[in-house]
């Protein structure tokens, strides 16, 4: 439950804008998740407001850096000395104002003042000037930006430095600006469809929002507007699941048959796992593994709603040994960095840290150790991260296959499906610029 005072309700300010400060600030004063805040913030707003909350609120995160950039620029003091509401109203106001294109100005400095006297009444002045001097100079300080070097690309694109430095390093300059030009975009907005439950066609035609098929994915759907999901009827009927294009290759990847025994390590939140249920016809047996019983709690509510009776649910280390194998097939997605979903997850370039991934990256090891022990001779092993960093990535199963000479990296990655990405060492690399998909990073081995 939030500690912030509910704004009043007096004066003109749009439902959208009123919802966005409420989740900037809680981003930004309680440390809260982003998509979680706007999902608590945003219920019950029509779907034209819940789109532009949506938009402001997570452009406004994700733009922080060059955001604060701006400010400092036109403020006559340090933005340290603001107090926090009234920089989340600033941050608000600038985001709005540089970046989308629509409102009018007048009407953007209008609301963010109404906005500031109902959370700080004293400060109205000062945000009205601020809003208004950067109405006139913020274009020409944004137009001075350059992503020429890391630093100069992580203040355009508001990210940090050492994650600007590290792709720069690991995939080129170009692919980095690439790539960096495309992480403050709209995510993609993408449904699988369960199979246990309803057809494609019959979602398509139930939606109130246009949608297309996802290539290559039978059961996907690309949505081609704003859609509250887990508000529809569709999703209470387990008809339906919230999932990338990228995410839902990696179950593909794996082709798991009808009646086999299958291992989902690090199964929560069950995307991946009720689709594997689904691949099987519900027929066989499919163990997932989640070490956090909260998160355990959540992944039984998944499996009940999308009616995937086959799964069983363990709580319990990925990393521990097993005695119940050997399985057909195992997916191995362990916790990663998380930096290939900096569209739908604004705030995590901010909480993530360089250090960590040396950290997750032994982490991973473990857990695909652990998973290729429990596989049966010729049984096809899937290692997934929705990340785009090597050490995560390519590197753990290039270590991994030379200290495993029984396996191999399955030649025929997608059994016929048009894979997007490129091949990055032993598997393939998704990147959102290119892909307009989640950056995952996916290997498909097999016990020999």
């Amino acid at each position: 439950m939030s500690a912030l005072p509910a704004l009043k309700t007096r004066g003109r300010v749009s439902p959208a804008r009123a919802c966005a400060l409420r989740v900037v600030r809680r981003v930004f004063e309680e440390d809260a998740y982003a998509d979680r805040a706007f999902a608590a913030e945003a219920a019950g707003l029509e779907a034209r407001d819940r789109g532009l909350a949506m938009a402001l609120s997570y452009g406004t995160v994700q733009r922080r850096g060059t955001l604060d950039y701006v400010a400092a620029a036109v403020l006559d003091r340090p933005l340290r000395q603001l107090d926090a509401a009234v920089l989340a109203v600033l941050r608000l106001g600038l985001f709005e104002l540089l970046y989308l294109a629509g409102p009018a100005e007048h009407a953007t400095v209008n609301e963010g003042v109404e906005l500031t006297k109902r959370v700080r009444p004293h400060a109205a002045g000062l945000v009205n000037a601020v809003l208004r001097r950067a109405a006139r100079e913020g274009p020409e300080l944004l137009a001075r930006l350059t992503d020429a070097t890391p630093e100069a690309a992580a203040l355009q694109h508001s990210v940090p430095v050492w994650l600007a430095s590290r792709w720069w390093r690991e995939l080129g300059g170009e692919t980095a600006r690439e790539l960096l030009r495309a992480v403050n975009d709209p995510a993609e907005s993408a449904l699988r469809v369960n199979s246990l439950a309803a057809t494609p066609a019959k979602v398509a035609a139930a939606l109130p929002v246009p949608s297309r098929p996802a290539a290559g994915l039978p059961e996907g759907l690309v949505l081609d507007g704003p859609f509250d999901v887990q508000a529809s009827e569709l999703w209470r009927a387990g008809a339906i699941q919230p999932q990338s294009r990228a995410s839902m290759l990696v179950s593909r990847i794996l082709a798991p048959r009808v009646g086999q025994r299958v291992l989902d390590l690090c199964a929560a939140p069950g995307g991946k796992t009720t689709h594997l249920a689904a691949l099987m016809e519900n027929r066989g047996r499919i163990v997932a593994v989640e070490r956090h019983p909260g998160r355990a709690a959540a992944l039984e509510r998944t499996i009940a709603r999308m009616r995937a009776s086959c799964v069983r649910v363990e709580v319990g280390d990925a990393a521990a040994g097993r005695a119940d194998g050997p399985f057909d097939g195992v997916l191995v997605d362990p916790p990663c960095s998380g930096l290939g979903t900096l569209r739908s997850r604004p705030d995590l370039r901010w909480r993530a840290r360089p250090e960590a991934i040396g950290e997750l990256a032994s982490l991973q090891a473990g857990i695909l150790a652990t998973g290729a022990a429990a596989l049966a001779p010729r049984g096809t092993l899937v290692y997934s991260v929705c990340t785009i960093s090597r050490a995560e990535g390519r590197e753990v199963v290039e270590r991994f296959l030379n200290g495993h000479p029984d396996f191999s990296v399955e030649g025929g990655l997608l059994d016929g499906l048009d894979m997007l990405g490129v091949r990055s060492g032993p598997g393939v690399q998704l990147l959102p610029y290119r892909d307009a998909t989640d950056g995952f990073f996916i290997a498909r081995l097999r016990r020999r």
